[in-house]
Order: structure tokens, then sequence, then C-alpha cells
């Protein structure tokens, strides 16, 4: 247990608290004026912890294999429960759409731990990363939106088209992400099916 994996495992453990807040806001006695800078507080500090444990890690020569397998599903955890959190209360993105990200994930998770059953590491690949990046940034603006939206400055109805158009194109970038990593890897996804 380094330092980079113990932030990885911080990121885990502070991402429920966003759909928590975000749908029991109320129940905490949050305003909903001061929601949306908690909300982007746990997932600016969740964002943050990845860019530290990558950086901490390749700096100290701490890269491990666990490391490589633990960083992208703590991606996937947060990114996917932003999204799932979003198709409820005022964002309400279609349910498919979060779909495309948990089917994308489930798959490449699946070949990933294969692989590293017969003693082979998978790396994210660079598509991979921009695709982490995109859904990472869409969760952060339209976090950022709630706050005019909040503040009575936009409609609910702009809100939504303008959440749902970055969440779509995101959406249609993972696809092909997943197709990428597939090809790159289809020697050990040929021997899988050989086997």
């Amino acid at each position: 247990m380094n330092i980079p994996n113990f932030l990885t495992l911080l990121r885990i453990v502070i991402i429920p608290f966003f759909p928590l807040f975000y749908l029991k806001y109320n129940f905490f006695g949050i305003s909903l004026i001061y929601l949306p800078y908690i909300l982007f507080f746990i997932l600016g500090l969740c964002e943050l912890t990845d860019l530290i444990d990558g950086m901490w890690a390749r700096k100290k020569n701490q890269v491990t294999d666990f490391g490589k397998v633990v960083d992208p599903m703590a991606d996937s955890i947060t990114n996917i429960l932003v999204f799932f959190t979003f198709t409820q209360g005022w964002i309400d993105l279609p349910i498919f759409l979060i779909f495309v990200f948990l089917y994308r994930e489930f798959i490449i998770s699946t070949l990933r731990t294969i692989c590293a059953l017969r003693g082979i590491t998978l790396s994210a690949r660079k598509s991979g990363k921009i695709k982490t990046f995109m859904q990472a940034i869409v969760g952060l603006v339209i976090t950022l939106l709630l706050i005019p939206f909040t503040l009575g400055y936009m409609s609910l109805e702009l809100l939504q088209n303008i959440s749902i158009t970055m969440v779509s194109i995101t959406a249609i970038y993972s696809v092909y992400s997943a197709i990428e990593y597939f090809y790159a890897n289809k020697t050990h996804l040929k021997s899988f099916l050989k086997n």
C-alpha cells in the first residue's frame, strides 16, 4: 500500500457522498444554493486525487500492477456513479446513455480480469484515458451548471439539453475507445477465444 494506491482507494470511498448529497440534500439540511458547491468540491477532490496518484506513481516509480488495475476501476466507479446520479433529479439524463458507459466498462474489465488471471496486465490505452478525461470534464461542467440553475439564471430545459448533449458525445467516444482497446489487444482476445 503506497501513496498512489491509497489515493486511488480514497477516491472510491469519497465518491458515494456525491449521489447521497445530490439526492438527499434536504435530509442533510443542505441549502439548494450551497449544494452545487458541495457537489463540485466532492467531485473535484476525486479528480484531484486521480491526477496526483498518477503523477506520484510515475515520478516516484511506484507504479504497481494493483494500481494499473484499480486506478481505471476507480475512475469508472467515479464517473459512472456521477452519471447515474444525474439520471435523477433536475438533470434527468436518459438511463440508456449510462448503460453505454456501464456496458463498455464491464466488457473491458472482464478482458482485463481474464488477462490478469493469465499473468498479463493490460494497461489503460490513450483512448481510454481520453474517455475518462471527457467523462470527468462533463461531470464537472454539469455540476457547475447547477450553480446558475439553482440561482434562477438558467432554465431547467437548457440545463437538461446541455447535459444530454455533452453526455451523448462522451458516450459515442466511449464506444470508439472500447473498439480501439479491443483492436489493440486483439492478440490476447484471439487467444482467449481460442481457449
